[in-house]
């Protein structure tokens, strides 16, 4: 007998709640946030919609399921299985958050503040979750390109928008960078790091970039497996090229990045204390990710 689908629930600490943990008591937050000129009643608004929200989701499961809820810190900790629905309560950020842990399960994405949320990856409200539950047979999902880096110790990361290489501090990153394959081209680089993204992150830090360079270059859509990488204020120099600058890497193509700096780190969708390091003479390979994020519309 098979097991009955798993519903997690995931969801973040809300903005209202840290500034209590932090503050100690509501009154203590309202008083910091006044002298500020903000009103606690904004942020305790979006707390209590957000409690709201799963409950209402929670209160759809089907009854003959299970169900398990995890909040955003405690990802990396968490087991996913694979007959897991995972429904992320929150902000669009949550799901890319949530993106790199899983293989292949379904993502339901629930907007808790409509309007306020771009809503590109929540894109249901809480309402429609016992519609969506309900009907669920697992069909029906976009499978959202990802982005992996693998460096040549076996580190691995994997991110839905973008993966972002270069130093902690944002300062001069050295390195040699080239395409595998393109008959050896390598060029020795000295810049403020280097950005590949995805469909889904041209919606983010990669659509500025490319905005910024006023670039040829189509963006991808989020289920196309193309991406685009992009060179930040590459530094002409007699040790040091510019001609490497930007370009898009097809599902099978992969750039190479060997580090010639003490400490250089790569990380994903922002989250810079999930990184992976990197030391002088290391090579990261960055690409297409083999598995997908399968998104329910």
């Amino acid at each position: 007998m098979s097991l009955a689908p798993r519903v997690v629930l995931v969801h973040r600490t809300t903005e209202y709640d840290e500034l209590v943990a932090h503050h100690g008591t509501h009154g203590q937050a309202a008083f910091f946030l006044s002298t500020r000129g903000r009103d606690i009643e904004e942020v305790a608004e979006r707390h209590r919609r957000t409690g709201r929200a799963l409950a209402e989701v929670a209160a759809a499961i089907p009854l003959t399921w299970r169900q398990a809820r995890v909040e955003r810190g405690d990802l990396a900790r968490f087991l996913f299985a694979p007959e897991d629905v995972v429904v992320v309560v929150g902000q669009d950020g949550l799901v890319a958050n949530v993106a790199k842990y899983l293989d292949g399960q379904p993502v339901i994405g629930i907007d808790t503040d409509p309007g306020r949320n771009p809503g590109v990856l929540v894109r249901h409200r809480p309402e429609h979750a016992a519609v969506l539950l309900a009907s669920f047979q697992g069909t029906g999902a976009d499978e959202l390109t990802m982005v992996e880096a693998v460096a040549d110790d076996t580190q691995r990361l994997v991110a839905l928008n973008e993966i972002y290489l270069g130093t902690a501090g944002h300062q001069t990153a050295r390195y040699r960078l080239g395409l595998e394959d393109d008959g050896g081209v390598v060029e020795a680089q000295a810049s403020s790091g280097v950005l590949v993204g995805t469909g889904t992150g041209a919606t983010g830090w990669l659509r500025s970039l490319w905005q910024e360079r006023g670039a040829r270059l189509a963006l991808p859509s989020p289920t196309e497996d193309r991406l685009l990488w992009f060179v930040r204020e590459a530094w002409p120099s007699p040790a040091t090229g510019t001609s490497l600058v930007a370009g898009e890497l097809t599902a099978s193509a992969v750039l190479t990045l060997t580090v010639e700096s003490d400490r250089l780190i790569a990380f994903g969708d922002g989250i810079e204390t999930d990184a992976l390091e990197l030391t002088w003479g290391q090579t990261v390979r960055v690409g297409a990710c083999a598995h997908r994020l399968r998104l329910v519309g």
